[in-house]
């Protein structure tokens, strides 16, 4: 139901406000149950002395009315959320730091010369100096990224060695290069064939290729990362409840879009989300949700995400992110200008087709995607929200004690995410695309509107 994590850096700022906006629909970035990689915004609880213990037992055999945790699990899931909420701003910080230097040494001046000594010929000059330029940033980013993992391994949120690790890296690199030539070598050519209106003009084929990214994603790039096999090789009993709940939907997923991920090889998480779009649009639940939780909360997990289908998130999603890539675009046409009319001459870049003017960008973009942080966070809080009403209502009667089901499915997430039991205020605005755990577990005991003669909101 939810992921977010430190992603390759030229990836992030220019293509993730686009991606963010689509995430609460599960196309473009999977909606998972956990965060992947980064710690969960959780639980907002009133300070205590005395941490209630573990909960343990089943659903039956317990009642799940509020987040708990141990001392020893809460102190860790303290430590390891503060260290998240840390290295996410240093990140920001650090990537705005690094660009303005490559701006203010040259460094993006003498790549710029580089290329054009490479070549005569534009598109040869992009394929040089893209590459270049993206390796330098992300080579820059990599410490950051280098520390998140010793931290997840030291907390036992990953279990993936280095070296699979650095592969992992690699292969991110090389994907990221791929979609960045592509974009930067469009951008520049709509820059010289309309320097004024470039912002409009590039707009079009940059919606359609992250279309065209949204489709492919679960069938090209998601496989070099993670291994997919068929939910009904190994669980066909769960694909057979899958099936009634989606029939009571209305949106019936053959089992051939049920895919299970063999996630448990690199992290102890758990999650399940939906992406892709059209052909490729499918349900994933990872192997770690099955064996660490009941089928019945395993259900819930699934009538959620059936939730974003239902609801039309993939297209609420995808307008929205358009519109504001639109918007964001014509910001960074104005911005380009503006910081080349005062520091042009100073870091040798000739105007706004200059290659080098792809780190001004950049360094915009990246101001930009931190100040839009909260509205497009906010965004999807509102969209999984409500899909955690739809999972409610799809459940009821179908799972016995669906409410306590729900209730208990999120405590297990905070408990195995090590999901922080009380951040602040400020992060929960800023950081949180989601509702707080503990929210959302009280939510899922106090909605039932069938003891108050209530219609259901969505599942009539």
């Amino acid at each position: 139901m939810k992921r977010w994590k430190f992603r390759h850096r030229f990836t992030l700022l220019l293509c993730a406000l686009i991606f963010f906006l689509l995430a609460p629909d599960g196309s473009a970035n999977p909606q998972q149950l956990s965060q992947d990689n980064t710690p969960q915004p959780s639980a907002q609880l009133p300070p205590r002395h005395e941490i209630p213990p573990l909960v343990t037992g089943t659903p039956e055999q317990t009642r799940t009315e509020q987040y708990t945790l141990s001392h020893e699990r809460y102190e860790k899931a303290v430590a390891y959320s503060r260290a998240g909420y840390t290295l996410y701003f240093l990140s920001y910080i650090l990537g705005g730091i690094f660009l303005f230097l490559i701006l203010r040494l040259g460094i993006a001046a003498r790549l710029r010369d580089i290329a054009e000594g490479a070549s005569q010929k534009r598109w040869m000059q992009g394929l040089v100096f893209v590459p270049l330029f993206l390796l330098l940033v992300d080579v820059l980013d990599l410490p950051v990224r280098l520390y998140w993992h010793r931290l997840s391994l030291h907390y036992e949120q990953s279990v993936q060695g280095w070296g699979s690790w650095f592969w992992d890296w690699t292969k991110g690199e090389l994907v990221s290069m791929v979609i960045g030539i592509v974009f930067v070598l469009i951008l520049f050519a709509v820059m010289r064939f309309s320097p004024r209106r470039w912002w409009l003009l590039f707009w079009f084929p940059a919606v359609l290729i992250l279309l065209v990214l949204v489709v492919i994603m679960p069938l090209v790039i998601d496989p070099l990362f993670n291994k997919f096999e068929p939910l009904s090789s190994q669980h066909p009993d769960l694909v057979a409840s899958i099936g009634k709940l989606t029939q009571r939907a209305g949106v019936p997923i053959p089992p051939e879009r049920m895919f299970l991920e063999l996630a448990s090889k690199k992290t102890n998480a758990i999650n399940a989300y939906v992406t892709g779009l059209g052909a490729s649009k499918r349900v994933v639940i990872w192997d770690t949700l099955i064996q660490k939780t009941s089928n019945d909360e395993t259900l819930f997990v699934v009538g959620h995400e059936l939730g974003h289908y239902v609801l039309g998130h993939v297209v609420k999603g995808f307008l929205a992110g358009a519109a504001a890539l639109l918007v964001a675009l014509y910001l960074l046409f104005r911005g380009l200008h503006w910081a080349l009319d005062r520091w042009g001459r100073e870091w040798k870049i000739l105007g706004a087709e200059d290659w080098a003017s792809l780190a001004v960008l950049l360094l915009l973009l990246q101001v930009l995607l931190f100040f839009s942080s909260p509205a497009i966070n906010w965004f999807t809080r509102t969209q999984e929200h409500a899909a955690d009403v739809y999972g409610l209502e799809i459940t009821h009667g179908l799972i016995p004690n669906s409410s306590e089901v729900a209730a208990h499915a999120f405590q297990a997430l905070g408990e195995l995410d090590l999901s922080d039991p009380n951040p602040p205020q400020f992060i929960t605005f800023w950081l949180y695309s989601h509702p707080p755990v503990a929210e959302r577990l009280v939510f899922a005991h106090t909605y039932d509107p069938w003891s108050k003669g209530e219609k259901p909101k969505y599942v009539k």
